[in-house]
């Protein structure tokens, strides 16, 4: 039988985490995938399990002047129920799997997983999420982009904890997200497109694209979107130049969900559709 720990508080988790190498589970929907065996077996678990569910100080959310604060065990459903979460996130998230899985996914889960098909990644691609990680002896923060190095692959290391997700505050007044998918919900995306504008007065303030399942990691461009934003300044936007660009980074692959193919020229289209909406 695995051993199981139940810290009460932030600091007794990250005690446990510096002298014991253990799995950290949350809601665990992830993880119950990836350690399962045969039907009928009980899932299985090489290292003890430190449940942090019910940590106080990694389920809340906070909103400031400046930023807003998501606890890293908060679920997807507490996110939607909450009034602190912008009502553009919320729609982002109540497209992600079924309503039981919401009920026990985690934010911090679904980053840690570092999945190109998360389905919350490109939202806080867009957004320039920043995420605070912890350990006993250190505190430090880590835009989202450069935690996540590969498919399932990230940065952490032992004995470390991420604890909050950080989020400027931010205004979008043209939003458009789409998730690909044999299913509405319940699937794994094919791919993932998420386009953030702020527009006044035929002016282009702000511009933010995330492409997600297209690539190792999320896509998403500094570089172009401030050449998106000279093109608009002129009143030269080339939608193929654009369409161009990203075709370069949009790198997908075939498998069972999917054809490279049909994921390119899907992201295309969402990409000119988004870009000719601004015009």
């Amino acid at each position: 039988m695995v051993e199981v720990y139940k810290p009460q508080s932030l600091k007794e988790a990250l005690e446990l985490l510096e002298f014991n190498d253990c799995t950290v589970f949350a809601g665990g929907t992830d993880l119950m995938v990836k350690k399962k065996q045969w039907t009928g077996l009980e899932p299985c678990f090489d290292k003890p399990v430190v449940l942090i569910s019910e940590i106080d100080e990694l389920t809340e959310i906070k909103r400031d002047e400046n930023y807003l604060y998501i606890g890293a065990a908060c679920t997807f459903s507490q996110l939607i129920e909450s009034s602190l979460i912008p009502e553009f996130y919320k729609c982002v998230f109540v497209e992600m799997a079924s309503p039981s899985i919401r009920n026990m996914a985690t934010i911090g889960g679904n980053i840690c997983n570092s999945s190109p098909a998360g389905d919350c990644l490109p939202l806080l691609y867009a957004l320039d999420a920043n995420l605070l990680i912890q350990s006993s002896c250190r505190n430090f923060e880590v835009p989202i982009e450069d935690f996540i190095i590969g498919p399932g692959r990230n940065i952490l290391k032992s004995g470390e904890l991420v604890t909050k997700v950080k989020i400027l505050n931010s205004n979008f007044n043209i939003i458009k997200y789409r998730k690909v998918g044999a299913r509405k919900s319940t699937v794994l995306s094919k791919l993932s497109f998420i386009g953030l504008a702020d527009m006044e007065d035929k002016r282009l303030h702000d511009i933010r694209l995330a492409f997600g399942a297209v690539a190792p990691t999320v896509v998403r461009n500094r570089e172009i979107e401030a050449e998106i934003l000279n093109m608009y300044s002129m009143g030269l936007v080339d939608v193929q130049e654009i369409t161009g660009y990203y075709s370069i980074l949009i790198r997908p692959i075939d498998d069972q969900r999917s054809t490279a193919k049909y994921r390119k020229s899907s992201c295309k289209r969402l990409l000119e559709d988004f870009i000719k909406s601004l015009l």
